[in-house]
């Protein structure tokens, strides 16, 4: 069996989600560092042009996007449950959503600039200045509109009163009884706002909403040891991608396999990527990509949230 290849950075919310579902699984791991800001050469080399922050890579399988990281993590470790039996729908449209609006919100309140001059503080007005310019590319030609940090600041307590109440309320310690997907979609814009004092309080204030985020993190990261994204290049040069999921589906717009075709976020990070289609599953869209460095790859995408074009 393939080794669990995560390409993250420390300070990536989405990576801590990752890096938390791998360790409520108690997965172990290997760590591959990545830059913040593009360009990222040894990522994109394996994903063919995807840029968002995490990745998991097992072998020559490569996958894209947190939501179906857990999916895929769900298949190599079926218990504890991302999503617990019954509550599917319930567990991965929350995530969703949390995900989108609460990441959105937590975006908008972390780059206002009273934040900003604390959290890069220690950067120079050179490095925050390409930061920044990064990160307006990222959410530059998609869905998702900027929200304005006075909009943020202005709905925020609406949802964490709602958070607070459905936590004083709940049977269990977690937001649907059990720990599901719900939790870690969720904690992980809190964690970005705990990162500096100017956000902080957005959480803190309340108490029940504090206790539980003390439990989600107390899942701890799993088992990790640091690889070179080289290293990862080979591992991915050398292995042969698992074989095709045997679903019996329909797609609905008529894209048959072996069909060149170009695959993207439709929210932000929509850099698109090229290959040949390989399998459309309900879930899940799998594209074959032939890199110099990487060799013959399968990269896997969600198939919620993202679009697929004939090339």
């Amino acid at each position: 069996m393939s080794e669990l290849i995560l390409h993250h950075y420390p300070t990536s919310p989405f990576a801590e989600k990752a890096r938390l579902l791998l360790g409520f699984k108690g997965l172990s791991w290997r760590s591959v560092n990545i830059s913040p800001v593009m360009p990222k050469p040894d990522l994109t080399a394996l994903t063919g042009g995807y840029r968002r922050t995490p990745v998991l890579q097992i072998g020559a399988d490569i996958y894209c996007d947190t939501s179906l990281i857990a999916r895929r993590l769900e298949q190599e470790k079926a218990l504890p449950a991302f999503f617990p039996e019954g509550q599917e729908m319930i567990a991965a449209t929350f995530a969703a959503w949390a995900d989108s609006v609460v990441f959105q919100h937590a975006v908008s309140l972390v780059f206002q600039p009273e934040s900003v001059a604390v959290r890069f503080g220690k950067l120079s007005p050179e490095a925050i200045k390409a930061f920044l310019a990064d990160r307006a590319g990222l959410f530059s030609g998609g869905s998702a509109s900027r929200l304005s940090a006075e909009q943020a600041k202005h709905q925020w307590p609406t949802i964490m009163a709602r958070l607070e109440q459905q936590l004083q309320r709940e049977q269990g310690d977690f937001l649907l009884g059990e720990p599901s997907i719900a939790d870690f979609a969720l904690v992980h814009s809190l964690w970005f706002l705990k990162a500096t004092p100017v956000t902080s309080p957005l959480v803190d204030a309340y108490p029940a909403v504090s206790a539980w985020f003390g439990r989600v993190m107390g899942f701890g990261h799993g088992a990790s040891s640091e690889i070179t994204s080289a290293e990862a290049l080979e591992v991915a040069r050398n292995a042969t991608p698992a074989a095709l999921p045997d679903e019996q589906f329909e797609e609905p717009n008529g894209f048959e396999p072996g069909e060149q075709v170009k695959i993207a976020a439709i929210d932000y990070g929509v850099d698109p990527v090229v290959g040949e289609l390989l399998f459309a599953g309900s879930e899940e869209l799998i594209l074959r990509r032939e890199d110099e460095r990487g060799g013959v790859v399968h990269v896997h995408f969600p198939r919620f949230g993202f679009r697929i074009e004939k090339h």
